[in-house]
């Protein structure tokens, strides 16, 4: 008997038995179209969470350090000239010292103020805080460090940072705000009654409506740091944001400074520095955590629907041993007549990868119409991005599905093969 005569037997056996046949693979369908749904949902959130830490900037170290005796700031200098030297692994550096005292910024009529937390109106039902604004002390490379983008204009340049001359850069947030749908560049805005002229505004992150980290990013009005001591009372400035030119500078720049600020900032044989501290993270750290818990999620996940397969491939395999015993007879003519024990494991392997791969084919189908309801429903979550399945979770899905097909089917077609004719032939 060859393949072909096989595969037709396999087929007209399923189609004799439809419902038997259909409860054999509905194991097998739930199994798949959990996997294929349930791998897909994950895949979706990996991406979301990914675009997240991808719009946040990757390469960037995020650095906080304090002294308790640094009046004139003379620390965060040291920091700044340190990471500037590091020009082999870093393309910038930025402070990113926010003014927490309540600023008014004025254009024309309107009166908005940054950081009033007196005053927030939740009359709205929307929180206050998603379109409060934050003027923040940063440096001609502030853009480039936050993984700003510029939509019109220019960054400050370094001139006017050094000299103190009164310009600022607008997120999307705040330019809206102020100025709607008018292109700002060249206009003039007050901050506590004084002048600054915007030479620029940033694209918006678009991080979703109720995303803090977000709002607080496109709310933001950037002025030169060299402002600190009349716009932020000579408050010390101790976070810098440091942008790596890779991830390997960004490993290679974080240990030189850890180096340097232990030296800043020595410690005693308790552990502790008598004169200050630091600490710094990258958001690189940030995402290979999250990708090693994305993947511990995926294998319980994994797992759970592998149990479905598995209960699925022990019903095949039941399912195959009623089989042998309703055509013992059968098994017993082919084998009078001279069929071998090889062809008699091949029919009854290739019945069962048959079973498993309809029901397989079944449940990829169900799996791609479960994983855009889910899609649908988890709008929120998967805010621009499409959920759909990848083409290799539906093939691998397929032939595991006619791998356990072939398992399952192995005991019995074996158990098939190994009948004697002649008690075959008694049977009933």
């Amino acid at each position: 008997m060859n393949l072909w005569q096989a595969f037709k037997m396999a087929f007209k056996s399923i189609a004799m038995k439809k419902t038997r046949s259909f409860l054999t693979m509905l194991g097998i369908i739930i199994g798949v179209a959990s996997v294929v749904i349930m791998v897909s949902v994950m895949q979706g959130q990996n991406e979301k969470n990914m675009e997240y830490w991808k719009k946040m900037g990757d390469n960037k170290i995020d650095l906080y350090a304090y002294s308790w005796m640094d009046m004139e700031n003379e620390t965060g200098e040291k920091i700044f000239d340190y990471c500037l030297s590091l020009s082999d692994l870093v393309v910038g550096v930025t402070p990113k010292a926010e003014i927490n005292s309540t600023i008014t910024i004025q254009y024309g009529a309107k009166t908005l103020k940054s950081n009033d937390w007196e005053n927030m109106d939740y009359s709205s039902g929307k929180d206050p805080y998603l379109t409060m604004l934050h003027v923040y002390l940063g440096s001609d490379q502030f853009g480039i460090c936050n993984n700003y983008t510029l939509a019109s204009g220019r960054e400050m340049s370094y001139l006017e940072v050094e000299k103190a001359l009164p310009v600022c850069v607008l997120g999307s947030g705040a330019k809206e705000q102020l100025f709607g749908f008018t292109d700002p560049v060249g206009e003039t805005i007050t901050l506590n009654g004084d002048p600054f002229q915007v030479v620029g505004w940033y694209r918006s992150f678009n991080m979703g409506e109720e995303n803090y980290t977000g709002s607080q990013m496109d709310n933001a009005v950037v002025i030169p740091y060299t402002f600190n001591r009349t716009m932020n009372n000579n408050n010390t400035i101790d976070q810098y944001v440091v942008k790596a030119k890779d991830s390997l500078s960004t490993v290679e720049a974080m240990t030189k400074l850890d180096s340097f600020l232990s030296g800043l900032f020595p410690k005693d044989e308790n552990g502790q520095s008598s004169n200050g501290y630091y600490q710094f993270g990258s958001n690189d750290s940030f995402v290979e955590e999250q990708e090693k818990a994305n993947l511990m999620q995926s294998l319980v996940m994994g797992a759970i629907a592998g149990i479905s397969l598995l209960v699925g491939g022990i019903g095949i395999m039941n399912i195959m041993l009623v089989t042998v015993t309703e055509r013992t007879r059968e098994i017993g003519i082919r084998k009078a007549i001279g069929a071998e024990r090889s062809s008699i494991i091949t029919q009854f392997l290739i019945e069962a990868a048959v079973i498993c791969s309809i029901g397989g084919l079944i449940g990829i189908a169900i799996g791609y119409v479960g994983t855009m309801i889910a899609g649908k429903l988890m709008e929120d979550v998967f805010e621009g991005i499409i959920l759909m399945p990848e083409p290799f979770i539906a093939v691998g899905a397929f032939l595991f599905s006619v791998v356990l097909g072939i398992i399952f089917g192995m005991y019995p077609a074996i158990k098939a093969s190994g009948l004697q004719p002649v008690v075959a032939l008694r049977a009933d």
